[in-house]
């Protein structure tokens, strides 16, 4: 299947009953490209939790290319529409893990399926012959842990931990150790999804952090956010009080064949600037996904299958195939 076929399954709620859905329903109702057909896309683009500072922007932008190219059919608008979102929305969609050991820090609160995307991510890079080690920072709540074992075993990579309540730095160090000791490609680190405000969360991440730089000065390092894309806003909103806690370098939104409101991922890119790098679409290990900017805009937008539907993408960059 290729990345095109997954995305168009995990967006059909999207596409079929929310704003696609929508938007088609408003211009079959028009016969001509007018304000009223602008202020009714634009307010669909809102619902749809794409936001306010992004349903603007697109919509100018609709009006500017529209004037420019002389568009008068309305059916071209839904083409036009395509071509702005696929210019809105990007990607890292790989990443960089450039030393040996590199490092993945994975953040986020509970339930949004963090846990799960850690035991995801060790899977495919174990496909992928990389050796990993998992370390079990978020020592808050029990079950984390247990629920981290779970994942270490099944996709059989070492999982270092301590006993429930234990100082998160000290799992961090002990884990980059192993890590070291153990010659692994890369060590992926859960961290508490639990904090009391965002001092709390910053004071706890830092402290991750400087043990990180004095242990691995010259590693590789991602933060990646775990989102919920079912919560719309709220999503977004705790996106941007990570990226000033945390300085994430990417994204990961699950669950979005969840939702009707796929929109968000316009708002996290227009807003934030940082990238989406993944995208859960189900829960096999397959359906954590590359993000791809292309192949979500024509998924949100067609509903035919392209002829060129492209294979699913490795998404780890790694130096040495960097140089080959």
């Amino acid at each position: 299947m290729g990345i095109f076929s997954i995305f168009k399954k995990g967006l059909k709620k999207t596409r079929d009953e929310g704003i696609t859905a929508q938007m088609d329903e408003v211009m079959d109702s028009y016969d001509k490209i007018t304000d009223e057909l602008f202020d009714e896309l634009e307010e669909i683009l809102i619902m749809g939790d794409v936001g306010m500072p992004t349903a603007e922007r697109i919509i100018r932008d609709l009006k500017t290319k529209i004037e420019n190219d002389k568009i008068t059919d309305v059916k071209q608008v839904r083409e036009t529409m395509k071509d702005i979102v696929s210019g809105i929305v990007w990607g890292g969609s790989y990443l960089r893990l450039r030393s040996k050991p590199s490092v993945i820090l994975v953040i986020g609160v509970n339930g949004v399926g963090k846990t799960t995307t850690i035991g995801k991510l060790a899977l495919r890079l174990k496909q992928q012959n990389r050796k990993v080690v998992l370390g079990a920072a978020d020592t808050f709540r029990a079950a984390a842990i247990e629920q981290l074992q779970v994942w270490a075993d099944r996709a059989e990579v070492d999982l270092i931990k301590h006993s429930e309540g234990s100082d998160p730095a000290a799992v961090v160090y002990d884990t980059i150790q192993a890590g070291k000791a153990r010659n692994a490609d890369v060590i992926i680190i859960d961290t508490a999804g639990r904090l009391h405000n965002k001092k709390n969360l910053m004071d706890e991440l830092n402290k991750i952090s400087r043990v990180i730089e004095r242990e691995l000065p010259d590693a590789s390092k991602e933060v990646l956010l775990v989102l919920d894309a079912t919560t719309g806003q709220n999503a977004v909103n705790q996106a941007k009080d990570f990226k000033d806690a945390a300085g994430i370098t990417g994204i990961i939104l699950t669950k979005m064949d969840g939702t009707a409101k796929g929109g968000v991922v316009l708002a996290i890119n227009n807003e934030l600037d940082v990238p989406v790098k993944f995208v859960g679409v189900g829960e096999k290990i397959e359906d954590l996904q590359p993000f791809d900017a292309d192949a979500f805009a024509s998924a949100l937008f067609d509903a035919k299958v392209p002829d060129d539907d492209k294979e699913i993408a490795s998404f780890i960059s790694f130096e040495d195939e960097e140089n080959k």
